[in-house]
């Protein structure tokens, strides 16, 4: 008796479906049970698709799917539906898909069952119950995979996930590396288990070995089924006492990267919809691993880029304390242009001719960007500032050779905007024996000093053009003085603009926190600089925006430590006002305002202001040099007093004048009679110096009581 009729006796139909050409041919017994004329015949697809349920349909592409990409059975249960689309009969379908390259053929059978009978639930292969549960606990896994961004976290995912139906107790994630099985991590084992597993060769006889080698699940749903096919590795895994395992390949892009071991306490049949759900999770769980080891070299190489971009500080420099911080900005590779130096100067001695602690250079800038370009310029830049300081030159020189070095190398690269790459720098030169600190500035934001007492100027200084725009620049220098104990700070605009501030809001921000700090401990003040950026307080200080990373930021703090106390120092403010900058009046006006922040008189600061204003002016109106202005503040002997000069070159003196009604000038120094408590001009031999001198009120909260 030939198979056919054997199969036709027990309503057994054959059918083979070619994927490639998309022929299904069935025999009489298969044809009939689909609802057709009982005769051997072949039909397209779409013929044969018209004969079962839409929704079964669906199912059974799933199912299919599954099967060929594991080399498994296609199990499911059809139902056959006539032209009017009315339910004749229920089939169940058992084939298996034959491979050849990237075409198959699906041979299998088809066997009516039984109706169910009323009230008895529709045993599918996927009931709608089961089916809901399942896509909600797809959807829960998905989003918490795709949320996590370290290996530990989709692992930590991964072992919190409850399948439906089937949770397994032990999980374990085996990766590849050359020729070598290693657990990436696992879960529901003691620690030291993973030992035999750890540094498998991929020949062994071993189920994880054999999927990573292949590609292609294994399931074992007995005890029994793992001993026949894995006797040499059964040992090992029949003292954890689980009764079902599955080993599922993880795949991205075409490579198998891995494998993920699901073992359970409990028996499971491993079903085309079991088998369903792990394959998916495994692909979730591959994908998530691959995202989370792209994100975590990036984050090696940025850390790498850091190591090497940004300076150690140390060791310690006798006299002073510095501290600096870099922090990038969020996206991509958290690299960017931002970054900051110390640099010993050459020689032992001072520019004033004696011998000491010598000098140093700070230098603090921001490439243009937040790309990978923008940090290997920044790594070319300073080693050009570098090579430029350790030559000797002066502040002004080694930004301008700084600029037709970087315009050289960016000529023809096209910025963010538009245009070759450019970059802000401070450059300060140091004499820490003296305190005197040469400054030159391309387009970068200026230093702030914070003074012993805790009041803090931003001091302004010349400057020129960001370093690339033109390669020929002049940068003016500008000299202070860093007393013992003042505390300098320099800043790139990451720290004042971060979280929607401009540079005034931002300062306001900086400013408060300064005042705030002892100054003693400069790695707190540097922690406390960025928390106020970065951190929780961020959020409730002053700028609209609460996304706290949009740009890099460098920070570098110097402060002059001499051994012994600290001596008594005045506070002082000490500026340059050029002719060919009248504008800067208004920034020495701003100067003494902030010096005064505590003056306890209004009426005295605004004429103290007052003053301040008509003795530049008339320097820059009446000689042809610059003015030197110079403010300070002391104890006197029942309250504090305010002493201000202004030096000029020229060596004619002011004479007091009586201007009439309609006169536009000649009330200096009658106003300065008017208003201050003791005035003055003594020539020199260089020029003159002007200056008044002011007592705070008794009342006044200042240093003598």
């Amino acid at each position: 008796m030939r198979t056919e009729d054997v199969l036709a006796a027990i309503a057994t139909g054959l059918w083979r479906w070619d994927n490639a050409s998309g022929i299904v041919s069935l025999d009489a017994e298969a044809a009939r049970l689909l609802g057709l004329p009982a005769e051997s015949q072949q039909l397209t697809e779409a013929a044969v698709r018209s004969r079962f349920h839409p929704v079964d349909w669906n199912e059974i592409d799933g199912v299919v799917n599954l099967a060929v990409a594991e080399g498994t059975l296609a199990e499911a249960r059809l139902r056959i539906m006539d032209g009017h689309g009315r339910v004749i009969r229920t089939v169940r379908s058992r084939s298996k898909p034959l491979i050849d390259g990237n075409d198959y053929q699906l041979v299998g059978t088809l066997q009516e069952v039984a109706e169910q009978l009323p009230g008895t639930a529709a045993h599918t292969p996927i009931t709608g119950d089961w089916r809901r549960s399942r896509e909600a606990f797809l959807l829960d896994a998905g989003r918490a995979l795709a949320e996590a961004r370290s290996t530990a976290e989709v692992l930590r995912v991964a072992a919190s996930l409850s399948m439906p139906g089937f949770s397994p107790d032990g999980l374990a994630v085996f990766g590849v590396a050359g020729d070598r099985l290693t657990v990436i991590g696992h879960h529901g084992h003691s620690q030291g288990d993973e030992g035999p597993f750890s540094s498998m060769a991929l020949d062994t006889d071993y189920p994880a070995a054999e999927v990573a080698r292949t590609g292609r699940a294994i399931y074992l749903p007995t005890p029994d089924e793992y001993l026949r096919r894995y006797p040499t590795t059964w040992p090992l895994a029949q003292r954890f006492g689980r009764r079902s395992w599955a080993f599922v390949p993880l795949v991205v892009a075409g490579r198998t990267m891995g494998a993920w071991m699901a073992a359970f306490k409990h028996p499971v049949a491993f079903t085309p919809d079991e088998r369903s759900v792990l394959t998916t999770v495994a692909r979730m769980l591959a994908q998530a691993l691959a995202r989370a080891g792209v994100a975590e070299s990036e984050r090696e190489l940025s850390l790498g880029l850091q190591r090497t971009m940004m300076p150690v500080l140390g060791p310690g420099i006798p006299g002073i304390q510095v501290a600096a911080r870099y922090v990038p900005t969020g996206g991509g590779l958290q690299v960017g242009g931002d970054w900051y130096d110390m640099i010993r100067l050459p020689g032992g001695t001072s520019r004033t001719g004696g011998h000491g602690a010598g000098r140093i250079a700070l230098v603090i800038g921001d490439v243009q960007g937040h790309d990978v370009r923008a940090a290997g310029l920044m790594g070319q830049l300073r080693i050009a500032l570098r090579a430029y300081a350790s030559e000797g030159h002066r502040p002004d020189a080694v930004l301008s050779r700084a600029s037709r070095f970087l315009y050289g190398i960016t000529d023809g690269d096209d910025g963010e905007n538009g245009g070759p790459r450019f970059a802000t720098c401070l450059y300060l030169e140091v004499d820490l024996e003296t305190g005197t600190v040469d400054i030159a500035r391309a387009g970068h934001p200026d230093p702030a000093v914070r003074m012993n007492d805790g009041t803090v100027l931003l001091r302004p200084t010349a400057g020129g053009l960001p370093l690339g725009i033109v390669p020929d620049t002049d940068y003016p220098t500008t000299r202070l003085t860093l007393d013992p104990g003042e505390t300098l700070m320099i800043c790139t605009d990451g720290l004042l603009e971060t979280g929607g501030h401009d540079l005034d809001s931002g300062w306001e921000r900086v400013k408060e926190l300064l005042e705030s700090h002892d100054g003693q401990d400069l790695e707190q003040l540097a922690d406390t600089l960025v928390e106020a950026v970065h951190g929780p307080g961020s959020h409730h200080t002053r700028g609209p925006l609460a996304d706290r990373r949009e740009d890099d930021i460098a920070v570098l703090l110097l402060s002059r430590r001499p051994a012994g106390a600290l001596p008594e120092a005045p506070r002082r403010t000490l500026m340059t006002i050029a002719q060919a900058e009248p504008e800067r009046i208004a920034e020495a006006r701003e100067q003494l305002r902030q010096l005064l922040h505590d003056w306890s008189d209004g009426e005295q600061l605004d004429s103290a202001v007052l003053m301040v204003s008509e003795m530049v002016t008339n320097v820059l109106v009446h000689t042809d040099g610059d003015a030197l202005l110079v403010a300070e503040v002391a104890c006197a002997e029942k309250a504090r007093r305010l002493r201000v000069e202004v030096s000029d070159s020229s060596d004619e003196l002011p004479h007091k004048r009586h201007p009439g009604e309609m006169a536009s000038s000649g009330r200096g120094l009658v106003l300065m009679e008017m208003l201050a408590d003791a005035w003055g001009v003594d020539p020199r031999g260089d020029g003159k110096s002007i200056w008044f001198e002011l007592n705070e009120t008794p009342s006044g909260n200042g240093c003598c009581g």
